[in-house]
């Protein structure tokens, strides 16, 4: 099943609920476990009783084939077979599978975030290199979403599924829309060396954003439906639709992926043929605390230029009220202005003979006193 006996021993326990292909696995040896056993030979007889055969345990559904090598891990664990797509999950199962079980209680916060990192961010790598297609933009989307895990590790640590949480994080961040405008990603980067890797890859990055990420995590991490519907937020309804549109497109174009299993097998297999590492845990916490207190400096910065404009604009502006100037109103009860009418014929003969006086008579040099 992909998992170590301390794990099994908290599904025993009710610390953990296995899912997807692990829950389907534990039902299948459970049922191989409880078969009836074949009736005990007589206490009576002086012959020694012949030893029970124990009822063969029901091998779980083959999602790899066994002779494939394991993936590389940035930590010296051991991975099982199959493992590339499907980390540890859960708080329980990762602190579960430590040398000691008793000493999960006494891990600081940095030790507890230095397991979750190990377990989950090489398989997180591979995820989102499926995703995008894109090496660097799969280390950095799972490097942003640990940083992002570390700063609000008060919130993931007591988060029910953290290795989810951090998943989230990092599928949102590596299918963010905006990352088509940064100068890097307007061009591809070499496709894998495979030739039938290739085809697929390209077959799965035409998909829909939403219908990729559906597929991936439903047959390649394993996850249930409803824990596929819920993390992409979506209806249960919605996802299975997405899924079979997915697999329908998978299909059409390579039709020996038609089984969900075969499927399985073929995006385990080209997620581990690429060399994809992640970062050392103590880098990631390091650049997290950079990040944060970057952050936290523009906050200030940015606080301090507030209060400044504010500050000015209260000793620049007026202390006291001005009322507008009232528009103009038209005054009722005054007569309007009579304009002259025409002149007279007095009037005109007495215009003509001062102007010709002024100009010409004798007045103009010698005024007359009369």
């Amino acid at each position: 099943m992909g998992v170590s006996r301390e794990t099994v021993r908290s599904w025993e326990a009710g610390r953990t609920t296995p899912r997807g292909r692990k829950r389907e696995a534990y039902a299948r040896a459970l049922a191989g476990l409880t078969a009836p056993q074949p009736p005990a030979a007589d206490p009576v007889d002086p012959k020694p009783a012949a030893p029970v055969p124990a009822a063969p345990e029901t091998e779980p559904p083959a999602v790899r084939p066994p002779a494939e090598a394991p993936l590389r891990q940035e930590q010296p664990v051991r991975v099982p077979v199959g493992a590339a797509l499907t980390p540890v999950s859960t708080a329980d199962e990762i602190l579960a599978d430590t040398e000691d079980p008793t000493a999960t209680t006494a891990l600081t916060p940095s030790q507890a975030f230095d397991a979750l990192y190990a377990f989950c961010a090489p398989a997180l790598v591979r995820q989102t290199y499926l995703l995008t297609g894109r090496r660097e933009l799969a280390r950095e989307a799972v490097e942003r979403a640990f940083q992002l895990a570390w700063q609000r590790w008060p919130e993931v640590a007591v988060d029910r599924d953290p290795g989810g949480w951090v998943r989230a994080t990092a599928y949102e961040y590596a299918l963010s829309p905006w990352h088509r405008l940064r100068p890097r990603h307007r061009h591809p980067e070499p496709p894998p060396a495979d030739a039938a890797d290739r085809v697929l890859l390209e077959a799965f990055l035409k998909l829909p954003p939403a219908h990729r990420r559906t597929l991936l995590l439903y047959d390649g991490v394993g996850l249930g439906l409803p824990e596929t519907a819920a993390e992409t937020e979506a209806s249960t309804p919605a996802a299975a639709n997405r899924l079979l549109h997915a697999r329908g497109a998978i299909a059409a174009r390579l039709p020996e992926l038609a089984a969900p299993e075969e499927l399985h097998r073929r995006l385990t297999a080209l997620a581990s043929g690429e060399r994809l590492r992640a970062a050392r845990p103590p880098t990631v916490r390091t650049g997290s605390e950079q990040r944060a207190r970057q952050w936290t400096r523009a906050a200030v910065a940015f606080t301090v230029v507030i209060i400044s404009a504010t500050a000015l604009t209260l000793r620049d502006a007026q202390d006291h009220y001005e009322p507008p100037v009232a528009p103009g109103a038209t005054v009722q009860g005054v007569p309007p202005r009579v304009a002259p009418g025409p002149l007279s014929r007095q009037e005109l003969e007495l215009r003509a003979k001062l102007r010709s006086e002024l100009l010409n008579g004798p007045e103009r040099l010698t005024p007359d006193d009369h």
